[in-house]
């Protein structure tokens, strides 16, 4: 059943029975269908706004699922936090769309959610048919993932909503200068969850763990011949022009690699910028409309060939 929001919560297993959650949008849409995917402690709200868009646009209306990891939002937490891992998790998806019927769509992915697609894109690369890289490319600053290691683990305890935003703020307000209160309450809101009148994150506290056990006194393995496999797939790639994460160096690399990537730099934001913000919705809609697009002219021709005697 569709709650008033707009969408309807999915419950299903993962391969090892761990029950893992999704949001599905405009459940009968037609078109190619949309899968969103967060970043490492985020969750299916914070793609709430851009979904809604997506699934309710006036003339291209499209299904959208928007999961939640293990150990994160409504999916259970794993009592192995070894397996809180890219791999891992790039499964859980597969086992989600498998279990709603899902056989291709144009991926969103934010920040480790753009990991996850590149794997996918190694191991199920006809599952995979447009994809939109939020703030992530196959190199990852070590300064930025160490500022975003330092921040968890020394994440304070707000009481109130109001006290979360204030903190969020005085964290990552220089970066994004270009967020109104509306943004700054929205994207809180998501991280947290209420127990007993106090606010709690929204994510195992163990997801910590592999994080901490990354070496960042060297380089970080880049994830070049993963990116490679997106090669023939229609790419957008959105960075925050703050961002300490995704390097503007990294992004003309992969448009040297990827010639026909689209790109959006995000002025006013940092890692990773709000995709239902500004007119990212509607550029994002018109990529997706477009890569679908080209996809059914080559099945065209693709059909045509296959007809000639």
């Amino acid at each position: 059943m569709v709650a008033e929001d707009g969408f309807r919560d999915v419950f299903y297993s993962a391969q090892d029975g761990l029950k893992l959650h999704a949001r599905v949008y405009g459940e009968g849409n037609p078109g190619l269908p949309v899968v969103c995917l967060p970043g490492l402690t985020r969750n299916a709200r914070d793609f709430h706004a851009l979904a809604k868009k997506l699934s309710t646009h006036e003339t291209e209306a499209r299904k959208v699922i928007a999961f939640d990891y293990r150990g994160r939002g409504l999916s259970d937490y794993d009592r192995d936090w070894r397996r809180y891992d890219v791999a891992v998790e790039a499964a859980d998806i597969i086992s989600g769309l498998v279990a709603l019927g899902v056989e291709h769509a144009a991926f969103i992915g934010t920040s480790r959610g753009g990991l996850i697609i590149m794997t996918l894109a190694g191991s199920r690369p006809t599952l995979i048919k447009a994809v939109v890289l939020n703030d992530i490319g196959p190199v990852v600053e070590g300064d930025g993932l160490a500022q975003i290691r330092a921040y968890l683990q020394r994440s304070p305890k707000p009481a109130t909503l109001d006290e979360a935003i204030k903190i969020q703020k005085t964290v990552h307000g220089e970066a994004f200068p270009a967020l109104n209160e509306d943004d700054w309450e929205r994207f809180t809101a998501a991280l947290y969850k209420e127990e007993q009148g106090r606010l709690r994150t929204d994510f195992d506290p163990n997801l910590l763990k592999p994080l901490k056990a990354i070496n960042l006194d060297r380089p970080l393995p880049a994830l070049w011949p993963l990116f490679d496999g997106l090669a023939a797939t229609p790419l957008l790639t959105v960075r925050g022009e703050n961002s300490r994460l995704l390097s503007s160096r990294t992004l003309e690399e992969m448009a040297t690699r990827h010639p026909t990537m689209q790109q959006i730099v995000v002025p006013g934001q940092g890692h990773a910028p709000l995709l239902e913000t500004g007119s990212l919705p509607r550029e994002i809609s018109a990529f997706i409309r477009r890569a679908e697009k080209s996809l059914q002219t080559r099945e065209e021709r693709r059909h045509s060939s296959a007809s000639v005697p």
